[in-house]
């Protein structure tokens, strides 16, 4: 595992990891780097199609690679993966998520890992994303969907990232309620209390597209791109 990479997670599901991985790839992609893409786990997936989240990946990174390293677990329910990979009498194994990134390590400068659900969603019976990570080695990107609740969900995701031991590279905020009350006030608590950096703030988007084309909110860490 010699490549630089992050791993992305969120304070919850639907609180824009995807559109915070796309949009790391493509200002990684700015300082002329080989970014592979990785979505170790999906569900939702219709039939003989591939989740939209991956294809975003997909197009956002600049590195050929093979889809089942990319999305080494692709499930049709959209529930929480350790039930989805039950359903499917699949059970999911680190070592095979592990073997995948190697693999994808190998042919890029920078993986850009994206988590499913949030920090904890169990994998299997004993394993969640936290344990992923960590197997991984990589530096964590929090997603927080600045809403009611952020605050909470946003300290004790940090608490527990820092119990783990995981290399913590920042955290972003995403504007996911265009009428949510006193956002202001909510990420200066945020910024007051979460471990630095933050790496940017994206403002709301409409619809559900999924392509940001060079982002001027974000900022990368130093270590990643020098």
């Amino acid at each position: 595992m010699s490549a630089r990479g992050l791993f992305v997670t969120g304070t919850d599901t639907g609180v824009g990891k995807t559109r915070v991985a796309v949009a790391l790839i493509q200002a990684l992609r700015a300082h002329g780097l080989r970014v592979a893409a990785m979505k170790p786990v999906s569900a939702g997936n219709a039939p003989g199609e591939l989740n939209e989240d991956v294809i975003a990946l997909l197009h956002a990174a600049n590195v050929d690679a093979d889809v089942q390293d990319v999305n080494p677990y692709a499930f049709a329910e959209p529930i929480a993966p350790h039930i989805a990979a039950e359903l499917a009498g699949v059970r999911i194994e680190l070592d095979v998520i592990a073997a995948a990134y190697s693999r994808l390590a190998a042919v890029a400068d920078v993986v850009v890992v994206e988590g499913a659900g949030g920090w904890r969603v169990p994998l299997n019976e004993h394993e969640d994303m936290a344990d992923l990570a960590r197997r991984l080695g990589l530096p964590v990107v929090l997603v927080v969907g600045l809403r009611l609740g952020c605050l909470n969900h946003a300290l004790l995701t940090a608490e527990s990232i820092a119990l783990r031991r995981v290399p913590w590279a920042g955290w972003v905020g995403n504007h996911i309620e265009p009428t949510m009350q006193l956002a202001a006030e909510n990420l200066a608590a945020l910024w007051t209390r979460l471990p630095g950096p933050c790496l940017g703030v994206q403002g709301f988007l409409e619809g559900e597209g999924l392509a940001v084309n060079m982002p001027q909110w974000l900022t990368l860490p130093d270590w990643l791109v020098s």
